[in-house]
């Protein structure tokens, strides 16, 4: 840890730890700012224990979190703020300073040229040219002119944004159409079950990003910052501002591994893994081959999560191995669900039900996940059932599949666009944003009460693109979504139980029921999910042929208020 100073009341530098808190009085400090908030990642000390070491050498310290990548306006004001109140010479410190030496650039811009603040921060060793335009704006993000504009934006490029560009194209080829994403590759997630259950390979569920992008479509490589909807404007990393006529929100979930303590540190090892990475999918075969007797436990966080089944089917396809392996009866399989009931509709309970009985899993209800020592090979659990004090549970395993806790990512948690609970707020029928009439969102980061799958998005993408025509013609919205949502639970090697169902739990089969019970496990589920789903992904749903996906015509009464205009 060496700070580089920035001028003579501030010094940046990369993370530091209760170690260097002696060395920094002796080097004159009298204050110290947190720039990183908790838990952001393993290399890194509370700022509760930074706190009470500084305390003990006589330090001011102050705790100002910014997310990576999100330094808001407000944020660098507050910087300012902290800075005159404490006593200097001040030490902030971030992952890598970049965040602390960005809130100070800001923070001066009423108050130095900005070519003295690029050369002081440039003397330090940090880049101020991403942040430039801000910084000659008085510190403030410019979004009156943007360095693009498209008729329609779509942040996220992952089933759902490249499906809702596909279908757009499909209805106007002329169309300006924008897509936001930093990502190289894109994932066909609802693959990672079958790789970790030895059926499929893991490349087979990943292609190049620029491979997918519907021609005509321009791909922005870049991550978003910010929103500032009253000016029609998206903002990025670096300060770029693209602006648009219609904005589309579909950037996925973030899966908040940090949120188990000693859960990043023994991924991909120590008999942990999970499904839903690309990387340890791989690792969680390897361990289902390997296992010849003791725990295997299964986790699942507190709802909402990306495809509710897939901790479960993890559990199934692993006991379906074990059993043709003849070494089950060897293998005490607990499923952790931090929930009360094994599926969320009741009409395809019974089903897995015999499933859980005939590979003697056990249900721990209630049970949520809170810590791992892997080395130790020890899980902990906190046990919150009704009506009764929570309580804590240790239990030991060999081996264990983890379902990470899921949120909305943070730069729509904290966006104008997120209601209360940080999910983009949007009609549940339409799609369209309840305060922004330009804005819809669809895929796992809108509000609307159903489950977060590919198959969901499938369904979606048309009624959002239907809508945004309609709107473009002046005209009310003119599709509906029922809520559909598909999960094929793989109850053995061979059969699936396929979940379809819409708002409330109201079932939603595809196929007629002498075709298809969905409630029962049976071959023909299996195919689908093994032979048929992989290419309508690929080769339909994200070039925009949406094939048994037609949308349902709205009625004049539903939905959206504008619905009958």
């Amino acid at each position: 840890m060496e700070p580089k100073k920035i001028d003579e009341r501030l010094s940046v530098s990369p993370q530091i730890h209760v170690a260097d808190v002696p060395t920094l009085k002796a080097q004159g400090y009298r204050a110290i700012i947190c720039n990183r908030p908790d838990g952001e990642g393993p290399d890194q000390e509370s700022f509760e224990a930074i706190a009470a070491a500084a305390k003990a050498e006589g330090l001011e310290a102050r705790y100002l979190p910014v997310t990576s990548g999100m330094v808001r306006d407000e944020d660098a004001q507050a910087f300012g703020q902290v800075l005159k109140e404490l006593p200097g010479p001040v030490l902030a410190y971030c992952r890598t300073g970049t965040r602390s030496a960005t809130l100070w650039s800001l923070s001066e811009a009423q108050r130095q040229p900005l070519p003295q603040i690029l050369a002081a921060t440039k003397a330090a060793g940090y880049d101020m040219n991403g942040v430039a335009r801000r910084i000659a704006n008085g510190g403030k993000t410019p979004t009156d002119v943007g360095d693009a504009r498209f008729e329609i934006v779509i942040v996220g490029a992952g089933s759902a944004g490249i499906a809702v560009a596909s279908s757009l194209k499909a209805r106007n080829g002329d169309l300006e159409i924008a897509i936001i994403d930093p990502a190289d590759i894109h994932y066909y997630q609802p693959g990672w079950t079958m790789v970790g259950g030895g059926i499929f390979e893991a490349q087979e569920t990943a292609k190049t990003m620029g491979s997918l992008i519907p021609h005509g479509v321009r791909w922005i490589k870049g991550a978003v910052a910010a929103f500032e909807p009253k000016d029609n404007a998206v903002i990025l990393d670096g300060c770029r501002v693209v602006k648009y006529g219609r904005l589309i929100v579909c950037p996925g979930l973030k899966l908040d591994w940090n949120k188990v303590e000693g859960l990043v540190e023994t991924l991909g090892r120590n008999g942990v893994t999970s499904n839903y990475r690309y990387d340890l999918a791989p690792y969680t075969w390897q361990l289902v081959k390997e296992l010849q007797r003791g725990r295997a436990i299964f986790t699942q966080p507190p709802m909402p999560i990306k495809c509710a089944g897939a901790p479960q089917k993890a559990m199934y396809l692993s006991a379906d191995t074990w059993n043709r392996r003849g070494v089950l009866k060897d293998i005490d399989i607990h499923f952790c669900n931090a929930g009360g009931v094994l599926f969320g509709v009741k009409d395809y309970v019974p089903a897995l039900m015999e499933y859980i009985e005939k590979y003697d899993a056990k249900l721990d209800f209630f049970h949520n996940l809170i810590a791992v020592d892997g080395p130790a090979k020890t899980a902990t659990f906190e046990v919150r059932k009704p009506d009764t004090e929570p309580t804590t549970v240790t239990m030991d395993f060999e081996m264990m599949h983890v379902c990470p806790p899921q949120t909305a990512p943070d730069f729509i948690r904290v966006s104008p666009l997120a209601d209360a609970a940080g999910w983009v707020d949007v009609d549940q029928v339409t799609l369209r944003h309840k305060t922004y009439d330009n804005i819809w969102s669809l895929g796992d980061v809108m509000n609307a009460p159903n489950a977060k799958t590919a198959a969901a998005a499938r369904k979606q993408a048309p009624v959002v693109a239907e809508n945004i025509m309609a709107d473009i013609a002046s005209r009310s919205p003119v599709a509906q979504y029922d809520g559909y949502g598909s999960c094929p639970l793989t109850v053995e090697r061979g059969k699936i139980v396929l979940a379809e169902f819409g708002y409330g739990g109201a079932l939603k089969p595809t196929f007629p029921k002498f075709l298809l019970d969905g409630t029962k496990p049976t071959r023909l589920a299996w195919l689908l999910k093994e032979r048929i789903l992989p290419p309508i992904y690929w080769k339909a749903m994200l070039r925009g042929k949406e094939w048994m996906a037609k949308p349902e015509r709205i009625h004049a009464s539903a939905g959206d208020p504008k619905a009958g205009q």
